[in-house]
């Protein structure tokens, strides 16, 4: 496979960007190599610059439920470029995106649109302590809620990858408001209640994990969370930037039957352009300025064309619900391939082969997995034409745009892996 032409890309690029890129799990430090400039996408393949084609599961990390160039969202944003790109003022879209966000997620009553998870984070825990008047924040190791000082304490995602296990600019100060417990583990989230209950302003946690890989929650643990909260007048936020639209069209809440009092959205509601959203009970949501005097704000928060797009996805995927069980299906069928010896762990869509024996239920168990080994089963995959995160530590997402074709080709490619 001829790559030259994305390694001058790169050599060019580490001049002038940190790195050579502008997200660090995109350089392949953790998998080596050189990692692939993209030229286009188009249903479920990528064309990087040298012409090399790959069935694509990342998707740009979860958003692209339909695939790369989907007609009715490319329609969408042309139609509304047309009328211009930004305003600075409000516009009827951005109604319409909260209406259909409200529609599809019953436990948020009020939404406010931003540019990016991280800022749906940070801003969703910011009015959790003007709401409650508190400050401590619970979160979960390998979880990873955006670059936000105080929630990168044992984050996930390229903290997790690039083995970071604290970060440089974060104040101690900050760090010391963030309480980093196992996750699925009740105990020491009741252990944490016993000994801060009266200071928690809030706990935040990815309701299905991904950015340790895919990890589910255990039984009783999204419940055990819910009544501590409740009970010690704290707010539960899930942050179901990856989860929310992708594992049912109420997110994770709807599939595991739990009710957060705030929900962070993104990725999925944007069809591939940047915005996010948090939003939940209105009483909460009140505290929001110009209605409150929590602050946030945002120059290109609501932007015509990301909510354009976002219209465009919502609306398709209200209207076809079988896509759920499609997506599903066929990422069922990648993991029954998987090579002996890895602990495959899948919850709708989005998977995670795991280069253990042992099943992952925490970022303890995660760790033990054999990254040197998942590399040389990603470059195994990368040869021949399948785009697999190039981090242990990612979860791998499946589009309905991923015909019969595309899951057999996949299939045959991982089957051929030797150990």
């Amino acid at each position: 496979m001829d790559t030259s032409r994305s390694a001058a890309l790169f050599e060019r690029a580490r001049r002038l960007i940190p790195g050579g890129v502008n997200s660090p799990v995109r350089a392949f430090r953790s998998v080596g190599g050189t990692p692939r400039f993209i030229r286009r996408g188009e249903g479920c393949r990528m064309t990087d610059a040298d012409g090399n084609s790959y069935i694509d599961y990342i998707g740009s990390w979860g958003p692209l439920i339909l695939g790369h160039c989907f007609a009715p969202v490319v329609e969408a944003v042309r139609e509304a470029l047309g009328h211009g790109s930004s305003f600075g003022a409000p516009t009827e879209r951005e109604v319409e995106l909260a209406e259909l966000i409200t529609r599809a997620v019953p436990s948020i009553e009020m939404v406010r649109l931003v540019n990016s998870g991280t800022e749906a984070t940070m801003s969703a825990l910011r009015l959790a302590r003007g709401f409650t008047g508190r400050t401590l924040t619970v979160k979960f190791e390998g979880c990873y809620h955006g670059h936000v000082d105080s929630l990168l304490v044992k984050a996930g995602s390229g903290v997790a990858t690039l083995g970071i296990s604290g970060t440089a600019g974060v104040p101690e100060e900050f760090a010391r408001t963030t309480i980093a417990l196992p996750y699925n583990s009740v105990p020491a989230l009741e252990a944490a209640f016993e000994k801060h209950g009266a200071q928690i302003a809030a706990v935040i946690v990815e309701p299905v994990v991904g950015n340790m890989g895919c990890v589910p929650p255990q039984p009783g643990f999204l419940e055990a969370m819910r009544e501590l909260c409740t009970r010690h007048g704290a707010l539960l936020i899930f942050d179901e930037v990856m989860t929310g639209f992708r594992l049912a069209l109420g997110g994770a809440q709807q599939l595991y039957g739990i009710r957060p009092d705030l929900t962070t959205l993104g990725k999925i509601i944007g069809g591939g352009l940047p915005i996010a959203a948090y939003g939940g009970r209105a009483d909460i949501m009140q505290h929001v300025a110009p209605a409150g005097n929590v602050y946030q704000a945002g120059t290109l928060s609501g932007n015509p064309c990301a909510v354009a797009a976002g219209i465009a996805v919502l609306r398709y995927l209200m209207d076809h619900p079988e896509i759920y069980s499609q997506i599903d299906a066929a990422a069922a069928r990648i993991c029954q391939a998987a090579p002996a010896g890895v602990t495959v762990q899948r919850v709708g869509s989005m998977f995670t082969f795991f280069f253990t024996d042992r099943p992952v239920r925490s970022w303890e168990d995660a760790a033990t997995c054999n990254t040197e080994r998942y590399a040389a089963f990603f470059h195994h995959l990368l040869e021949r034409g399948v785009y697999f995160p190039p981090s242990q530590f990612e979860a791998a997402f499946v589009s309905a745009a991923h015909d019969a074709d595309a899951i057999e080709e996949t299939v045959q490619a991982i089957r051929s892996f030797s150990c």
